[in-house]
């Protein structure tokens, strides 16, 4: 019996869910890793060498080096009772020793002392006896599966053994010996079987590490998903330069290529490619051709229809225009393939067929004429139907054209309209084209270019990364359309908790924030809000709603500019003052971190801190602070001094934040240090005489109010 060698566990299966194949073998070659590891039985080398992970449509396997066939023999130390509480007086074992020395299977003579601290325990040690591999394999094996992420379980047969798909073979070798045992029901071997009909037959495995290459010479399969992605990919774009096109998804065609394309449609060409390698064992890829008079549908159906119903993936020219041919990723590769492109071509037909006549029924209504339809469609049974919110946004959308000094009317109509393609044809079979396909009706409608523009693209962002809506216009609607779900839902209660968010509301204040800040537009997130909620004032639900809504959008603010790398003093710095000019935002950011790189940053940031806590406890103790200090009152030149050079200062600041040139107001409170100094220095400020003292207060409130305009100094993390 080998020592140590590499360990193959296969478990064949019948078709496995291709959307989760990969994750699927990764959680079981990591669980199976670990158990190995927790049992004894991962030798040093391969406790650091990650295991070679496998996965088919029809197998999940793992290959983990350097197992040993026995674990080595351990020392178990078992400590007990206190030596105190172990002895009765007479020095015997107490019933408490007695237990601890019946469970750890040892006498009173083979216990040692062990001192631990002030106290002294007992302690039994025992030499345990490394057990075999093969005593333990199939368990591990079986906790391992049981541990994958996997929702819904099948049972088949007359046994109990449950997996997300029946299991027909086990495969355990370690080096090149069987390790027996049973897994699931099934009992385990050294043979496999290779591609469904291209194989050579059952595959005998002489050695775990030949199982990948035996796969390949003689199952034709390509058990690595890596390897056949790369294979399918490479493939892919061979075809598609062969036709003069690219296949969605290439690298190479972004960003001159596809320009008018979404980035959902690319998204899902790259969630296709994953399906794809999960769905076969030996790729080809072929090209197939559909008639040139389907070109008259928008491309984003046809792009649909082939890539959810088919797996194809469509071609386009270097331009961007769709072409009548698509990709065919085959499981079969054989020298005359084209019974198998006849046959893909046959069956895309009628899908074609059936997007055409969608989007020719569709066009037969205007989007305004299905309107009234939108009464019956219930939005959500406390906030109305999907007719009042598309009047809400309409509404919203105009107020917030009127601010951008954008088309009032057109920014109500496009909301008014945004939601009526819900009730075509089109999108009730593809969804995913909302938006889209009301551009395209708005278009026929006649509603003009920017009207269709804002109807597409009032659903931006739709993810982290995605584009933003284009143009004054469109950031209105898709505002307006965000802002009412969130106002909404809000005032009912429905917010987001833990990892919950059924409606989508943290995507929709990301949103919310990405429009205002990177577009960016001038508007006032408070405002914004009121104007939302104002659409709901006749339900009476929202009390205190706009504050609540402001914290949960400042902090996804927080999160956002955290995951951008933004050090978390100077966000928290920033944010402290509540700015709802969210536009303003970077700004203030690039201020405070210039306002760091000055000598004076620290002494300045030190004195804001303890200025505000003086404020604090003074306000808290009832102190009266006027609104100004009195001139006449100050005593010491130390006062005078500060309060001119404030005098001096403030036209200065409020000139820099007026032009918000925040850089430079910040850096121009650098001259404060010398005289901030000297007043702390030189003066008593809680002095016992309450005229100089409220004087002195007031002095240190105004300074404070100065200091605080860009970002709450007292919350940086500066170096001394």
């Amino acid at each position: 019996m080998s020592a140590r060698a590499n360990l193959l566990i296969e478990l064949r299966t019948e078709e496995l869910p291709p959307r989760s194949l990969v994750r699927l073998a990764t959680a079981f070659a990591g669980a199976l890793h670990q158990a190995l590891r927790e049992a004894d039985f991962i030798g040093s080398d391969g406790d650091h060498r990650a295991p070679r992970v496998w996965a088919t449509p029809r197998r999940l396997a793992v290959l983990c080096a350097d197992v040993l066939a026995m674990q080595p023999d351990r020392l178990i130390e078992r400590k007990g009772p206190a030596v105190a509480n172990g002895l009765d007086a007479d020095g015997r074992p107490t019933r408490a020793l007695e237990g601890f020395m019946r469970s750890a299977g040892v006498g009173f003579e083979q216990l040692a002392r062990v001192a631990e601290g002030k106290a002294e325990y007992f302690v039994a040690r025992t030499m345990r006896v490394g057990d075999a591999l093969d005593r333990h394999l199939a368990r591990l094996v079986e906790g391992a599966l049981k541990r994958l992420p996997v929702a819904k379980l099948m049972r088949w047969g007359a046994g109990e053994a449950e997996f997300v798909r029946p299991v027909h073979g086990l495969v355990m070798i370690h080096g090149e010996r069987v390790i027996e045992g049973e897994v699931l029901g099934v009992a385990s071997g050294r043979r496999t079987l290779g591609h469904r009909f291209l194989a050579e037959g059952e595959i005998e495995i002489g050695h775990a590490d030949r199982y990948e290459a035996l796969l390949a010479e003689r199952g034709r399969v390509i058990a690595d998903p890596e390897v056949r992605r790369a294979r399918i990919a490479a493939e892919l774009d061979a075809a598609a330069r062969r036709e003069h096109g690219v296949w969605i998804g290439h690298r190479g065609a972004d960003p001159q290529t596809l320009l008018d394309l979404s980035d959902e449609a690319r998204a899902r060409s790259s969630d296709l490619l994953d399906e794809v390698v999960a769905l076969v064992e030996w790729p080809r890829v072929y090209v197939g051709a559909f008639d040139a008079e389907f070109l008259s549908v928008p491309m984003e159906c046809l792009i649909l229809t082939m890539q959810q119903n088919q797996k194809y993936f469509p071609l386009l020219t270097r331009d961007g225009r769709l072409l009548p041919r698509f990709l065919i990723v085959s499981n079969m590769a054989i020298d005359d393939p084209g019974k198998i492109v006849t046959g893909n071509e046959r069956v895309v037909r009628p899908r074609l067929a059936d997007a055409r006549f969608f989007f020719e029924q569709d066009r037969k209504r205007s989007l305004a004429s299905r309107l009234p339809e939108l009464e019956q469609v219930v939005f959500h049974n406390r906030l109305g139907t999907l007719g009042a919110r598309a009047t809400r946004i309409g509404r919203l959308a105009r107020g917030i054209a009127v601010q951008l000094a954008s088309d009032p009317a057109a920014a109500e109509r496009a909301g008014l309209l945004a939601k009526a393609d819900l009730l075509t044809g089109m999108v009730g079979e593809f969804p995913e084209l909302q938006g889209t396909m009301g551009r395209y009706y708005a278009e026929h409608d006649g509603e003009g270019t920017p009207i269709a523009r804002a109807i597409e693209e009032h659903y931006r962002p739709r993810h982290a990364g995605d584009a933003l809506p284009t143009g004054n216009l469109a950031c209105a609607v898709a505002l307006a359309d965000k802002l009412d779900a969130l106002s909404g839902f809000f005032g009912i209660d429905a917010i987001p908790t833990g990892d919950k968010d059924p409606f989508a509301l943290r995507r929709a204040a990301l949103g919310v924030l990405r429009i205002l800040m990177e577009t960016p537009l001038a508007l006032d997130l408070g405002v914004l809000i009121d104007q939302a909620l104002a659409g709901y004032e006749s339900t009476g639900q929202h009390g205190d709603v706009r504050e609540r809504l402001l914290d949960f959008m400042f902090e996804r603010l927080r999160h956002s500019l955290r995951e951008a790398q933004h050090p978390h003093d100077q966000v928290e710095a920033v944010l402290a003052l509540r700015p709802t000019r969210i536009d303003q935002i970077p700004a203030r950011l690039d201020a405070v971190r210039d306002f760091l790189a000055l000598p004076e940053a620290a002494a300045l940031a030190a004195a804001y801190k303890r200025i505000a806590n003086i404020l604090k406890k003074a306000r808290e103790q009832s102190e009266t602070i006027p609104d100004e200090p009195d001139v006449a009152l100050f005593v010491e030149p130390a006062e005078r001094a500060l309060f001119a050079t404030l005098i001096g200062l403030a036209p200065t600041v409020h000139s820099f934040l007026a032009a918000e040139d925040y850089t430079d107001a910040l850096t121009t409170l650098a001259s404060l240090r010398a005289p901030v100094d000297r007043l702390f220095d030189e003066v008593m400020v809680m002095t016992d005489e309450t005229l100089l003292r409220g004087n002195r207060l007031a002095l240190l409130d105004g300074l404070g109010r100065i200091m605080n305009q860009v970002a709450d100094l007292s919350r940086l993390v500066v170096d001394k």
